[in-house]
């Protein structure tokens, strides 16, 4: 008769386990192996993007070729409130089960998720002006994305305002986590509140209110501008790493030093 442990072990085996990618050395060797992969692809699909959106394309009906800043404006809009979610888990993780990549890796999040979202703003001022008239105006979407560029400044000052880094990581969580508030109010604010801004392009209750040749190369920017933000996330955890690795080996040196 078979041992039911013996059944069992190959399921460990298997499934590669989440909580080992918590592991700083596992961590550092598992992204830098994907990492050209990923930053291939992302090129790939960027300039694919681009130059079918800006070259090949049509100009939409109604707002002709300024419409072509949707491009790049709805990636990083989704990639703003994405890079925020990736924050607040970090945060939970660091409070909730102490892993010790999380505070690293929400630190190197901040600032990649700042410049995004102010990608967003910018170039959703530059597809306002000819379509509203003006370049900002406090639209429920809009000012709920000027929040979210505040919580990430906020988080980034919080990370280094104390001399006792876990304070700051941890003051950081606590605020990546209350304002996860601000996402749904992003995400629904166009259908609670009558905004100017325009509903959402895709939607998984509703058919696409945009044609196909105009949805491709938006799919296209969307994906390669995602992984190029993980790309950029892998390589700045990844060089915090080394930077830790780096302080440990001084300290240790200048304590021997010192014996």
């Amino acid at each position: 008769m078979t041992d039911s442990r013996t059944l069992s072990k190959p399921r460990s085996n298997r499934f590669f386990s989440i909580n080992r990618l918590a592991n700083p050395k596992i961590f550092f060797q598992f992204t830098t192996k994907l990492q050209p992969w990923i930053n291939g692809f992302a090129l790939l699909f960027i300039v694919i993007g681009i130059i079918w959106g800006l070259f090949i394309s049509p100009a939409d009906w109604q707002q002709g070729d300024s419409v072509r800043i949707m491009y790049i404006h709805v990636p990083m809009a989704m990639l703003a409130s994405a890079g925020y979610i990736l924050l607040a888990f970090c945060g939970f993780s660091s409070l909730v089960w102490k892993h010790p990549l999380a505070d690293l890796a929400a630190k190197e999040i901040g600032p990649v998720g700042a410049i995004v979202t102010a990608l967003c703003l910018i170039t959703g001022s530059i597809w306002g002006k000819p379509m509203w008239g003006t370049w900002w105006v406090w639209d429920a979407r809009l000012t709920s994305v000027l929040i979210l560029f505040f919580l990430y400044l906020g988080h980034i000052t919080l990370c280094h305002a104390f001399d006792e880094p876990q304070k700051g990581y941890k003051a950081a969580s606590i605020l990546a986590l209350a304002g996860v508030f601000d996402l749904p109010i992003i995400k629904f604010s166009v259908q609670w509140w009558n905004t100017l801004h325009q509903p959402n392009t895709f939607s998984l209750t509703h058919a696409s209110s945009i044609t196909l040749s105009i949805a491709t190369p938006l799919i296209f920017c969307s994906l390669g501008f995602s992984l190029g933000f993980i790309g950029i996330l892998f390589t700045r955890i990844r060089t915090a790493i080394l930077e830790n690795q780096i302080h440990r080996l001084l300290i240790n040196s200048q304590s021997l030093s010192m014996q």
